[in-house]
């Protein structure tokens, strides 16, 4: 034994025995066998081999439990997805069949003059297709105005379940200039049948991304499609035209865009939200994109429907100016200091406040910034447009406007928006 040996059992303490006989062990035998471990360092040692063992086997049962959860996982997460796709397919189903029976196609005829080889005009049929929705059970049904322009003759509307009308009266149209692209119809006699008009939905709550559902007669030939897609932005102008280049180009503001396919015919069409309400009309279609269509907030336009749900005519509160919406990049372009408002603006030979409009009246002038109608904020979300329209003709209102850096407040008195 060497010292090592002999200092470790030294410091280790006196050997203990079990009370069994031992048998004799030699000595001499004894000393030349590797020296004996106290039991405690037996012990230590099976508990290792223990813990190693227990290790490897749960280390096993872990590694297959891990596994075949994981293969749980995926499996409920596949299932999951084909329950979501089937609940979503089952909600549009829904929303079509109720939402579908308040959609109506519509059809018209017109006149238009054109000039032939030698010059001469030459009056010339004109055939169309759109759509548009019931809003009341009388038969009142909204529509875009392009969809009947200026030279109708004569307007039919079919039912979803194939009911058709001829003697449709046009209650009025926005005119050309308005920002608002919108036209009212009315069936004369509904022939003892019942009407269902669509739910009208709050356009302010929409957020970019929410799912929505554009219903329409698609190319004039296939009635009530339906698509889905999101809202993929809102606060959209654009200048709109038709391909032919029959009807002059309008300036529409304050659009969503969205891309659930709008294709042509789709004009006048409901966009819906999730819950069925209606919460924008389908109006355009970007040229040489895909699945980029724009539709007008229903908040918009909920003045005029009031107007013709109340009177039975179109009367559209009316300011008369020219305006663009303000945003972070438009403020910079035109060294703004504030960045939300309706900067009236001329352009196009159109001057920044109409000769002898309410605007012209109360003072407002060119590079004026409109930043609140009465207390209602002109911003991402509100035009001055959809402000506006929450008020009626003969309504005066208080504008907040800043000039020149100042803050004033201009009272006006609305108008009747001139029919041309």
């Amino acid at each position: 034994m060497d010292q090592t040996e002999k200092s470790r059992l030294s410091k280790s303490g006196p050997s203990t025995f079990s009370t069994k006989t031992q048998p004799f062990m030699d000595l001499e035998r004894f000393k030349q066998r590797s020296p004996v471990w106290p039991s405690g360092r037996w012990l230590w040692l099976v508990l290792a081999v223990v813990i190693c063992l227990a290790a490897g086997f749960g280390g096993g049962w872990l590694g297959a439990r891990t596994y075949t959860h994981g293969n749980a996982f995926v499996g409920t997460s596949t299932a999951a997805k084909q329950q979501y796709v089937s609940n979503e397919s089952e909600l549009i189903e829904s929303i079509a069949k109720n939402v579908g029976q308040s959609v109506v196609s519509v059809d018209v005829k017109g006149q238009d003059a054109t000039a032939d080889f030698f010059g001469f005009v030459q009056p010339q049929t004109t055939e169309s297709a759109g759509t548009g929705f019931i809003i009341s059970p009388s038969g009142i049904i909204v529509t875009n105005r392009h969809v009947v322009p200026a030279g109708t003759t004569s307007v039919s509307v079919t039912l979803a379940d194939g009911t058709r009308y001829d003697n449709v009266q046009v209650i009025g149209r926005t005119n050309n200039s308005s920002s608002q692209d919108i036209a009212f119809l009315k069936i004369g006699d509904l022939k003892g049948k019942t009407l269902v008009p669509v739910t009208l939905g709050d356009s302010s709550k929409v957020q970019i991304g929410d799912k929505v559902i554009a219903i329409g007669n698609a190319l004039g030939q296939f009635q009530n499609t339906v698509t889905s897609g999101i809202i993929s932005g809102y606060g959209r102008d654009v200048t709109a035209g038709d391909q032919s280049g029959l009807q002059s180009g309008e300036t529409l503001t304050d659009l969503f865009q969205t891309d659930a396919a709008i294709n042509e015919g789709n004009s006048g069409g409901p966009l819906v939200n999730i819950n069925g309400e209606v919460i924008g009309i389908n109006t355009a279609v970007a040229s040489g994109a895909q699945n980029i269509g724009f539709a007008q907030p229903v908040n918009d336009l909920r003045g005029l429907i009031s107007s013709v749900l109340d009177s039975g005519q179109l009367q559209q509160p009316y300011l008369g100016v020219r305006y663009v919406s303000l945003t972070n990049d438009l403020a910079k372009e035109f060294n703004l200091k504030v960045t939300r408002g309706a900067y009236i603006l001329s352009g196009n030979n159109q001057p920044a406040v109409v000769d002898g409009s309410p605007a012209a009246r109360a003072g407002l002038k060119d590079k004026d910034v409109i930043i609140k109608v009465n207390n209602i904020n002109i911003d991402d979300k509100t035009s001055l447009t959809s402000a506006l329209s929450k008020f009626k003709v003969g309504d005066e209102v208080k504008l907040t406007v800043v000039r020149n850096g100042k803050t004033i407040t201009v009272k006006v008195v609305l108008g009747n928006a001139p029919s041309s």
